[in-house]
């Protein structure tokens, strides 16, 4: 298990309201797409990250992390494992608190990584799933 219930807790309480989701686009169809809404409707500020840069969910959309111009928080993680290393080096690098791997979204050198570095992070689990369990 990557990520403990006190870190899933902070990263969905404590770090910040401005979520980076690398992945979300306007494709209703897709996962993120949902997990957003989710997000959105527990009162997180969803940043789309697409090289489309589409708005979605109401919110501009960015071709990569380095393209935001403010800061985020968590970057919410929905590409495939291959990739995810690199978004969450460029998550560090954007000076998030926390990266956030989607479910079957695994990748440990980059979690060790991210870890090192000293962000919070959650790995192969979804916020939408863990954030109503907080109660």
């Amino acid at each position: 298990m990557y990520g403990d219930q006190e870190t899933v807790r902070k990263i969905l309480t404590g770090l910040g309201d401005t979520w980076a989701v690398v992945g979300l686009s306007a494709n209703r169809g897709r996962a993120a797409y949902g997990v957003a809404a989710v997000l959105q409707r527990f009162g997180k500020r969803v940043v789309p990250i697409h090289p489309k840069a589409e708005t979605v969910h109401g919110e501009q959309g960015y071709p990569s992390l380095s393209a935001v111009p403010f800061e985020v928080d968590v970057v919410d993680v929905f590409v495939n494992s291959g990739l995810a290393g690199q978004v969450a080096d460029e998550a560090v690098a954007a000076g998030a608190a926390a990266v956030w791997f989607q479910l079957g979204v695994i990748d440990e050198a980059a979690y060790d990584r991210t870890r090192a570095a000293g962000l919070d992070m959650v790995m192969d689990r979804c916020p939408a799933i863990e954030i109503p369990r907080l109660g």
